[in-house]
């Protein structure tokens, strides 16, 4: 009862608080509105960020359940393989057992038959040794005959072994003699390359232009047709140049190629035990490179008029591991080169360059084949043309002679008192005469 006239009491007070603040409530206030409006904004911007919040939360949902796909897709596939890899496992397992119990029975039936065999062959030799003591009299004649007869056979083929063996001893002395003559031809051929790199300069160009001439007519092209040896030009300043060879290209394009290359200090490399030697024999070897470009840079190949050469000079050095030696021990050489317009080239780039270059003029020739073909069956179109224009005009004339046939002969043999019947006329009169006419003549004369 008390708690009712509590809560009874608390009412009224509550009324009472209200009435009395419900004037200054109800009027306006600025704070109020802004802050209201402040919240309504927020609210909103809350409500557009709730929306971005959710479609981000949607879109991850979807990324969740399709990595979660993925996931159980893997997972099956691991599964899979585990069990593929289970199956496998035990199958390995089965075969390694099924193999160590073969090879533990093998074991056992080799261990099985060689105690049968050692038995067996005891018995045997014991059985043989008995029955030759006992026969031993009676069957030695025919045990020594069989023997002897097999010694002499034996003789025999000893015989002809030696014979052939000494047959085969001369034809190997002549292949031993011809080896040896094959290896002083080598030798004969090292050593004028040794020769050729330790001689002089001029030695040495010479030795190199030979292997370049070698390539050359070796690759498909012809001399004094794509390539011309030892060529002279003369340049601006009236200096007469002879290059070693000038390789032409379709358009009267040129290219020089080089190949007085010295390679002294090279041979100096190769003969020398001592790193010290070697070092400076190397060093001499890339001096002695770079000199020669510097040469063959100073004679400006490409600006002589008459030689219309290309933008370069082929440097050729005709010996492989020389080449490969500068380049592997200063690999900015071929780019110095390049900047002067020099390319270093050796014999197995040149190969390559030059089987290029024939491959292009073969180009060139089938598509002057091709030109060649289409000029002469054009003249020959003209020369059918002018024999259709002869032929029709032969056959206007002959259809203006057959007119003046067919108007002759109307002349001749048509109409009232024509020439044939009258002529005719005269030969039935008695005109002597030794011929007659043609009777369809007559007959068409007369209108038969």
């Amino acid at each position: 009862m008390d708690t009712i006239f509590l809560f009874i009491g608390m009412l009224i007070g509550i009324a009472a608080t209200w009435l009395y603040f419900k004037p200054k409530l109800s009027r306006p206030n600025p704070q109020i509105a802004e802050d209201m409006s402040r919240l309504t904004d927020e609210n909103k911007s809350l409500s557009i960020k709730s929306e971005v919040d959710n479609e981000k939360i949607k879109s991850l949902l979807v990324d969740l359940e399709y990595s979660k796909n993925q996931i159980e897709s893997k997972e099956k596939s691991i599964l899979e393989l585990t069990k593929n890899l289970t199956a496998k496992s035990s199958d390995y397992q089965h075969l390694s057992e099924k193999l160590k119990g073969q090879k533990q029975d093998l074991e056992d039936i080799r261990e099985k038959f060689s105690v049968e065999f050692k038995n067996l062959a005891n018995e045997i030799l014991d059985e043989k040794s008995k029955k030759f003591t006992e026969q031993n009299k009676t069957n030695l004649d025919q045990i020594l005959k069989p023997l002897g007869e097999k010694i002499k056979e034996f003789e025999k083929k000893v015989d002809d072994v030696y014979d052939k063996e000494a047959q085969q001893r001369f034809s190997l002395k002549e292949e031993v003699k011809r080896l040896a003559e094959l290896n002083q031809q080598v030798s004969k051929e090292a050593h004028n390359l040794t020769q050729a790199l330790k001689g002089q300069s001029k030695t040495q160009g010479n030795w190199g232009e030979l292997i370049l001439e070698n390539i050359l007519e070796r690759s498909g092209l012809v001399k004094d047709r794509e390539y011309f040896v030892q060529k002279s030009f003369t340049d601006d300043n009236g200096k007469r140049l002879q290059p070693d060879v000038v390789i032409t290209y379709p358009g009267d394009k040129n290219v020089v190629v080089d190949s007085k290359v010295s390679l002294t200090a090279y041979e100096k490399y190769t003969a020398s035990e001592f790193k010290e030697e070697q070092d400076a024999a190397l060093k001499e070897h890339l001096i002695s490179i770079k000199k020669h470009i510097d040469e063959l840079h100073s004679k400006n190949y490409q600006h002589i008029y008459e030689l219309n050469s290309l933008d370069f000079v082929m440097m050729f050095m005709p010996v492989e591991p020389a080449f490969l030696l500068a380049i592997r021990h200063d690999p900015g050489l071929w780019g110095y080169a390049y900047d002067r317009g020099v390319l270093l080239i050796s014999p197995t780039n040149l190969i390559a360059a030059i089987k290029m270059v024939a491959g292009i003029w073969q180009q060139e020739y089938q598509s002057r084949n091709v030109l060649e073909i289409a000029d002469e069956s054009g003249k020959l179109y003209d020369k059918f043309v002018g024999l259709v224009d002869d032929l029709v005009d032969v056959g206007r004339k002959l259809k203006t002679t057959q007119i003046s046939y067919e108007n002759s002969m109307k002349k001749l043999s048509e109409g009232k008192g024509n020439l044939v019947s009258r002529v005719e006329k005269i030969r039935k009169l008695g005109a002597k005469a030794s011929k007659e006419l043609p009777k369809a003549i007559i007959e068409r004369a007369n209108g038969e």
